[in-house]
């Protein structure tokens, strides 16, 4: 059994707020070169060198990305094999959100209760998603979600005999309604199945996956290409502006449900797709 301490947990956690905020994944960037090179409307390109440019300014002055640093989103993978020491697992998690956001002079954005309103002033409490996985290390990834795109996320159950053609008319539905409000080009998650709180799960940790990278089931794979296609055929464009990049990718999860229900979840990431990940 290995021993990890709380303020290990906390430290790991501050700085990972911190370089989510301030430097956008590398593949995401490559990604708006690529998307730069084949952008058709002049509005939509010029908008995508300046987030190049925007990324830059960030990784150059070691400042946010976007005035928007979110609402810490934090995924949490413990090793069966772990043992934490020196005080609460939850605790450490909430104090390094907290340290994070003071150290990195990124704006508070969480209100402590959803009908009073009262900024909490220190961007706590997270959202923190647990799982037990086998081995002795702890494996965080801090992912601070803007408001503007997660506002237009969004589930619904179809009847099961919509099949794939429903998901695909649904999630085409969501983006056209988001328009140019949730700052495209975007990374889109979905999750297919579960339960009421199981798909929006998925649909969350779907926007996790690399750029690029596929899903392992050729049926998946080959409806996360058809949605790819259909939301950059809406002309949306680079934040609403017009042109062939609406979306940069698409990733599709999806889980076992009952008989009687196709549930789907679709999470929707602005162009700002801030996360950041490291092993304990």
């Amino acid at each position: 059994m290995r021993e990890i301490h709380v303020d290990t947990l906390t430290d790991a956690v501050a700085k990972l707020c911190i370089d989510a905020c301030h430097r956008l994944p590398d593949n995401l960037v490559e990604s708006f070169h690529k998307a730069a090179e084949k952008e058709v409307s002049p509005l939509g390109k010029s908008v995508l060198m300046k987030l190049i440019d925007n990324d830059r300014i960030a990784r150059e002055n070691d400042v946010s990305y976007c005035h928007d640093t979110g609402l810490a989103i934090v995924f949490v993978e413990v090793g069966q094999d772990v043992h934490i020491v020196g005080g609460s697992y939850e605790d450490a998690i909430q104090a390094g959100v907290r340290k994070g956001y003071a150290e990195g002079y990124m704006r508070k954005s969480v209100v402590s209760d959803p009908l009073l309103r009262v900024n909490s002033n220190d961007n706590t409490p997270a959202v923190v998603h647990t799982e037990i996985v086998p081995g002795d290390n702890i494996e965080v990834t801090v992912v601070p979600k803007g408001g503007g795109s997660e506002n237009w996320s969004t589930m619904k159950f179809l009847l099961p005999g919509e099949g794939a053609e429903g998901v695909k008319k649904f999630v085409l539905s969501a983006i056209e309604a988001a328009g140019g409000a949730a700052c495209p080009p975007l990374t889109v998650g979905v999750g297919i199945g579960g339960s009421f709180d199981k798909v929006t799960a998925i649909a969350k940790k779907a926007i996790l996956r690399d750029i690029g990278v596929h899903h392992k089931e050729p049926h998946v794979a080959k409806l996360e290409a058809e949605l790819l296609d259909a939301i950059n055929k809406t002309g949306i464009g680079p934040q609403g502006y017009g042109g062939v990049n609406t979306a940069l990718w698409v990733s599709v999860e999806t889980y076992a449900c009952h008989i009687t229900a196709l549930p789907v979840a679709v999470n929707i990431q602005c162009h700002a797709g801030r996360r950041a990940t490291a092993v304990i």
